[in-house]
């Protein structure tokens, strides 16, 4: 077995920065929306450590870094005490089976409503176009645009959930730069139409905090969720890629042209090779692979880690299912961010419990 895991790309070991991973199958960030209170819960024990494997990569869901970042219900923060003491044993069950696990770290910006904020106040974001109803939230209150002065306290809240990250055991952070989310509505021309110089990075700030070989980001150059699209996102996703070289982060896991709206895989001239040519850390890829693709993608250089958020939701033992070429159970979609703390959730099968035989 082990000869022939060998000819799986997506299952060959590889060494990003410190860290030894046994294979290249990525958990993807996924809202759950199961954090009730926004204080991560003991059912996401077992979530996370069902779906970690001996020197896997796991990436957290999206976790808000102050009480002006949320937007949904029921998503985890990592901005107070109570919270990273929360998170500590979701951690420690995902070292007892020697994952490696990091948390995204986001803030939502304006797909908010004043429900979601302390004292009713608006949302906050580079501009103060509102945003209309979209999929999964309906009433959005038209945001405030930070003053110039407010933005170092937004790197603040980042830099201090990246130290809370690691305090809670955390091997490291990724920033949620994508999917028109509050990073994204300062990078996207369509969102930001503001004429002040609001420059300062938050990478560096966050690298400083707790080491660059420590922090990853998300982006989404080619995608238009949430109206954050751009005029030209391969000149934008390629100056994202040669800007982050000079802060040395570990990686940059990037979304593919091909989901440029939420779930849907679209037909797409473009490709993300340049921003992996440009970027000089490791290049993570998203966006609708499956097995066969995502071996290419291996095989071919242009990604060093692939990362799978829906098949791996509901396969908790992804990796062993592609190793054996094992069919996959299918994704229940009306119970991705229902607040069930074992449907849809920790309730997905494994192979063992299918009676599949492996007849290799």
């Amino acid at each position: 077995m082990a000869a022939e895991a060998a000819t799986i790309p997506l299952l060959t070991p590889y060494k990003l920065g410190k860290f030894n991973l046994s294979h290249r199958v990525v958990l993807a960030p996924l809202t759950r929306q199961r954090s009730y209170g926004n204080v991560p819960q003991p059912h996401a024990v077992l979530y996370y450590s069902q779906r970690t494997s001996k020197g896997g990569l796991l990436i957290a869901e999206a976790t808000g870094v102050s009480d002006t970042a949320q937007g949904y219900p029921d998503t985890p923060g990592i901005w107070t005490k109570e919270q990273v003491e929360a998170w500590k044993p979701i951690v420690d069950a995902v070292h007892a089976k020697g994952g490696v696990f990091f948390c995204q770290i986001w803030h939502v910006g304006r797909v908010s409503n004043q429900g979601f904020q302390p004292n009713g106040q608006a949302p906050i974001s580079s501009t103060d176009k509102p945003l209309t109803p979209q999929i999964r939230a309906k009433d959005f209150t038209p945001p405030r645009r930070l003053r110039i002065e407010e933005i170092p306290q937004i790197v603040n809240d980042f830099r201090l959930a990246a130290r809370n990250a690691i305090e809670a055991g955390f091997d490291g952070v990724e920033i949620h730069g994508a999917h028109g989310y509050l990073i994204d509505q300062f990078m996207k021309d369509q969102v930001n139409d503001r004429t002040d110089q609001y420059g300062g990075s938050l990478e560096n700030p966050v690298a400083n905090e707790i080491g660059a070989d420590r922090v990853g980001i998300r982006l989404s150059p080619f995608a238009d969720y949430r109206e954050s699209g751009d005029s030209d996102p391969k000149a934008l996703g390629l100056y994202m890629a040669e800007s982050l070289n000079k802060y040395g982060i570990l990686y940059c896991h990037m979304v593919e042209p091909r989901m440029k709206t939420v779930g849907e895989i679209s037909d797409c001239p473009h490709s993300l090779v340049p921003m992996r040519k440009a970027f000089k850390g490791s290049f993570f890829v998203a966006g609708g692979y499956q097995r066969e693709d995502g071996n290419k993608a291996i095989a071919e250089d242009r990604a060093d880690l692939v990362v799978f958020g829906r098949l791996f939701l509901a396969n908790p033992d992804l990796p062993k299912r592609f190793k054996l070429n094992a069919p996959l159970n299918k994704y229940n979609r009306d119970t991705f961010y229902t607040s069930d703390p074992v449907v849809g959730y920790s309730d997905y099968p494994f192979l063992e419990d299918n009676a599949y035989v492996s007849t290799l």
